[in-house]
């Protein structure tokens, strides 16, 4: 089954705890601090694979986590860093943050592409010592790391892309051409899927081409497969148009040219724009007349045109090296430049919100002052005196005190209640 589109969750490494001890030995009294700082989190990149041709793998594993970094130890031993985590993805692929929608990254290249970054590890109690403060009991807890909800969509990268009505022989063409085997019968959308195929000329010239499902007109609107599908054609850098120029399917050639290419337009303005050459596919079965006309007609387009018949290889024969020719001329496809923004905090790290919640009850919220508390030992004096110099420095007992907070009342931070004392 081909699966162009996937959505994933996916979540760097919370760093490592920093960690609170004392030097013991024997002989050495007052050892001091030597908690070491905790490990980083694992990073989490996406990296092209050649050997991935679809997004299948994403519909059944849908969430991914980097490791946690490890936590700090005594005798100065820092934690160790998280393993990052590299998730493969077929080339041309684009990776979206799902609630805004903006690209974060063009997955074509060959080196590993960062998404989210692992959290860095907490201090352990060394960096707390002081000559006032010899024994510090508490650490610094590590950050968190990033999670993002993204989607995957897939495009493929192929220098030639054969579009197309449905049954004009473009699956016919490419079997000839490589050696892709693509399902052929004689009945609308055999082609279900985009196939690949490698067209070699010699041991080191060759090109991809790509039979893209048929489509049809209302494509860009939704209509039929082409929709679907018709992404795989921004990656081409040629596009082979085929027409069936017999009318074997009750349809004029010419209407069927000028179809295509104004879904083409509707869909991408630079799509249309593209390079492209008309193949006139079953030369073998249509008049000299029919012939005759649509080469005049493609002429004044000022197209290149070549009349083939994909069945009988009339025409064949010269068409690998007149596109590799082409392909020459073409510069390279240009990657996707990202747009997404790392939302920056709405206010700095310091901020926080201070409010009266009922008679004798005060709530504080700060992130950064949680994460204090997680590594502080509230049982210890020293501890609980390097917090409450955190809320006289940042304003925090100011604010209170402008609140009317008083004697004995409730101080609420996160899931901790401490009673307020002058």
């Amino acid at each position: 089954m081909f699966i162009d589109v996937a959505k994933i969750r996916i979540e760097s490494g919370k760093g490592g705890n920093g960690c609170v001890s004392f030097h013991r030995e024997k002989y050495v009294a007052n050892g001091g601090p030597d908690g070491g700082d905790g490990g980083r989190g694992g990073d989490v990149y996406l990296q092209a694979d050649d050997n991935l041709s679809t997004l299948m793998d994403f519909r059944y594993k849908r969430k991914y986590a980097a490791e946690n970094g490890q936590d700090g130890r005594g005798k100065k031993c820092s934690g160790k860093n998280a393993k990052d985590l590299t998730i493969r993805v077929p080339r041309g692929t684009l990776v979206y943050e799902d609630k805004t929608g903006s690209l974060m990254a063009d997955i074509s290249g060959d080196d590993p592409v960062l998404i989210a970054k692992g959290g860095r590890g907490g201090w352990g109690n060394t960096h707390f010592a002081t000559p006032r403060r010899q024994a510090p009991r508490f650490a610094k807890p590590g950050l968190p790391g990033e999670v993002f909800d993204l989607r995957l969509e897939l495009k493929l990268i192929a220098d030639v892309g054969l579009i197309g009505y449905p049954n004009v022989g473009k699956s016919t063409l490419i079997s000839v051409l490589s050696a892709a085997k693509p399902k052929i019968a004689n009945y609308p959308f055999t082609t279900l899927t985009p196939v690949l195929g490698v067209v070699r000329l010699g041991p080191e010239e060759s090109f991809v081409a790509a039979d893209i499902p048929g489509l049809i007109e209302g494509a860009a609107g939704g209509a039929g497969l082409g929709h679907d599908f018709l992404r795989h054609v921004e990656r081409c850098r040629l596009l082979l148009h085929l027409v069936d120029i017999s009318g074997s399917e009750g349809r004029d050639p010419v209407s069927d040219y000028r179809t295509i290419n104004a879904e083409l337009a509707k869909f991408s303005p630079a799509l249309a724009k593209q390079k492209q050459i008309v193949l006139g596919n079953k030369c073998d079965i249509a008049t000299e007349e029919q012939q005759a006309a649509f080469a005049a007609f493609i002429e004044n387009e000022g197209v290149v045109y070549r009349p083939i018949s994909a069945v009988t290889h009339e025409g064949t024969k010269e068409l690998p090296g007149l596109l590799y020719g082409e392909l020459q001329k073409l510069p390279p496809p240009l990657p996707y430049e990202p747009d997404y923004v790392k939302p920056q905090p709405k206010a700095p790290p310091r901020s926080f919100s201070a409010k009266k919640e009922a008679e004798g009850v005060f709530r504080v919220e700060a992130q950064w002052l949680e994460r204090i508390l997680d590594g502080t030992d509230i049982d210890d004096y020293e501890s609980l005196q390097y917090f409450q110099l955190q809320l006289e420095k940042n304003g925090v007992l100011d604010k209170l005190i402008e609140l009317g907070v008083e004697e004995n009342d409730t101080i609420k931070i996160g899931e901790y209640e401490f009673d307020y004392i002058f």
